[in-house]
């Protein structure tokens, strides 16, 4: 016999999905663009995307879980490239295309919260792993493939050839100004991760 749910214990609250979460997270979006992360309110939000701040809790625990969540949404997937026969070819087929370092929308959403990344930490935490680690995993296989040819010294360490390139760029562009251009990329890998990789 299926035991009967009491009035106290049937949900009372419905659950924010489909097209209204989309709307509420594009308003987040919005927000964020204008306000930045650390002016960025739950209030804000609500009042942007219509909706009263029960909805949003309704939903999103605070303030670094809906952002983390928005920016998800606005994510364009990276997938490891067809192999091109040469690690140059694949790193300048995933990093100037979609999804890439040349991709302004990508780059802007992280400039909207780079501050975030080092005030708050249950906010870095979650980007991290939600957001960076994806593309880093799909940076990661491109150089194992690259090892895998016989393109990359067994005793270069991988971590750091991995990151190597998108801290280059990101760090010319936020802190030099300089736009992250296919040519600037290819400069990077030219003489910067392709000598690193089979030096010796």
């Amino acid at each position: 016999m299926v035991p009967r749910i009491s009035r106290r214990e049937a949900p009372s609250r419905p659950r924010v999905e489909g097209d209204r979460e989309q709307e509420i997270l594009d308003a987040t979006i919005a927000v964020l663009i204008e306000s930045g992360y650390d002016r960025l309110t739950m209030d804000a939000v609500a009042a942007k995307a219509k909706a009263s701040k029960a909805t949003l809790y309704r939903k999103w625990e605070g303030k670094a879980a809906l952002v983390i969540d928005a920016l998800m949404s606005q994510k364009t997937p990276l997938a490891v490239p067809a192999d091109t026969g040469s690690l140059r070819g694949d790193l300048l087929a995933v990093f100037c295309g979609s999804g890439g370092l040349t991709d302004e929308h990508q780059t802007a959403l992280l400039g909207s919260v780079i501050t975030a990344i080092g005030r708050d930490a249950e906010f870095a935490a979650g980007f991290r792993e939600r957001f960076i680690a994806p593309k880093a995993a799909v940076a990661r296989e491109i150089y194992e493939r690259a090892h895998a040819r016989g393109e990359i010294c067994d005793d270069v360490d991988l971590d750091l050839l991995t990151a190597a390139l998108p801290g280059i760029v990101l760090h010319r562009m936020f802190l030099l100004g300089d736009q992250p251009t296919p040519d600037l990329i290819a400069r990077v890998v030219d003489q910067v991760i392709l000598p690193a990789a089979t030096r010796g």
